[in-house]
């Protein structure tokens, strides 16, 4: 999760319907903060594929479907590829159920990632609440989004390949209609560092991470409502940040990370997905 950034793949919100009436016309019951405004949240995005690139990345856009709803831009929860192939996930939250298949149907195009596994019921499963401590151990939230038998699942596809999966369970938060991933706890940000809500992780997460010498960074806690513990690494201490987290951001800087940033006001901070939600890494190296 923390080696240089290689290919990603995005979704824009040109490709998810952001544009489009009868799609946006949903923003309320699928949790954004107020009726999005297209052509903003587009600009965003397009300076967050720039930055992804101008740090060595490939980025890749899926293709437009009708199936999409406005959440199709947070595009890292709908599969997880891994070393030994892609596990397609089943999402909890009923309107992304859609995204997995098509995710699937481009990985298949791509024509370089085999599928392993896929969840189905009665397991959910989101990839963003999924971390790799190290490349044999996966910690897993457990919450609205991933069930238990969605840690189960992910258990079985892993096994015989010498990877444990780990439960961490998740705090109610605001409720199920809102997006609370293990992702939005926790980032990792080199081999030895990670950033953290503390006060919203479960005492056993914070006790694995530091019994495997794990140095945690707590966020602004101001800007907690503004996803300031969404970052993703680019690799040699790089990270993609949201820029209204100034002071999250300058503690990063002062702990000697590479900080590079983009708005996110419309993008991300009304649908709840920062840099990491944004973007489904394909390979790093």
């Amino acid at each position: 999760m923390v080696d240089p950034l290689r290919r990603v793949v995005v979704c824009s919100p040109r490709t998810a319907g952001w544009d489009k009436p009868e799609r946006a016309a949903r923003w309320e019951q699928l949790g954004f903060l107020h009726r999005p405004d297209y052509e903003t949240a587009q600009a965003q995005h397009v300076e967050m594929c720039r930055q992804l690139e101008m740090a060595g990345a490939e980025v890749l856009e899926l293709p437009p479907a009708n199936e999409f709803t406005l959440d199709a831009v947070y595009a890292h929860d709908a599969s997880l590829p891994t070393d030994f192939g892609l596990i397609v996930m089943h999402p909890g939250k009923p309107n992304r159920m859609a995204e997995a298949q098509l995710h699937l149907n481009f990985f298949r195009i791509m024509g370089n990632l085999p599928m392993l596994a896929k969840i189905t019921e009665p397991a959910s499963t989101e990839a963003g609440d999924m971390v790799w401590l190290d490349p044999k151990t996966l910690l897993v939230g457990n919450g609205y989004r991933t069930n238990p038998a969605g840690i189960e699942q992910m258990r079985r596809a892993l096994a015989g390949r010498g990877i444990e999966v780990i439960s961490a369970p998740l705090p109610y938060g605001s409720g199920p209609s809102a997006c609370l991933h293990l992702m939005s706890l926790l980032s990792l940000l080199d081999e030895q560092t990670a950033l953290v809500d503390l006060p919203w992780l479960a005492v056993e997460t914070v006790q694995l991470l530091e019994a495997r010498g794990y140095s945690l960074i707590e966020i602004d806690y101001p800007e907690r409502e503004t996803l300031a513990c969404n970052v993703l690494s680019l690799g040699h201490r790089r990270l993609l940040a949201l820029e209204e987290n100034a002071r999250t951001n300058a503690k990063l800087r002062a702990a000697g990370f590479d900080v590079r940033t983009f708005s996110g006001s419309e993008l991300s901070i009304n649908g709840g997905g920062g840099p990491t939600c944004l973007t489904r890494p394909v390979l790093r190296s």
